[in-house]
């Protein structure tokens, strides 16, 4: 079992900035491939950032390519996405969520194991 707690989330206005955290506790988190899903109001999820084991493999969804950036600190047992430049279009809820089998960059919801319960970003213009 792995439990992962969500925080960082909130209303900012467009432009600004946030920072999401992910807390993991349970399994052996430096093991597992991370990564940052979104939700917005009548949509599908869809992953935003991911990132290897060990961080040093990302992928980013093209519209969040240049503005938001995914780190882990293993050490930690957290993950991180700084969000940068936000647009309304970025208002959704935000959830992490980890594939424990697997330690490379995971690009596929169903292969996500565990998730968290989810963290309201808003953005105003």
């Amino acid at each position: 079992q792995v439990q992962l707690v969500e925080s960082g989330g909130g209303e900012v206005q467009a432009g600004g900035s946030l920072r999401l955290s992910c807390a993991a506790s349970g399994r052996t988190f430096v093991s597992y491939a991370m990564g940052w899903f979104r939700q917005a109001p009548g949509k599908e999820r869809e992953l935003v950032a991911a990132i290897s084991w060990s961080g040093g493999s990302t992928y980013y969804a093209d519209s969040v390519k240049g503005r938001f950036t995914i780190t882990r600190d293993n050490a930690k047992n957290t993950v991180y996405l700084q969000m940068n430049s936000l647009k309304p279009e970025d208002t959704a809820v935000y959830y992490c969520a980890v594939d424990t089998n697997r330690v490379g960059v995971t690009t596929r919801r169903y292969e996500y194991d565990y998730w968290g319960q989810g963290t309201q970003v808003s953005v105003s213009s």
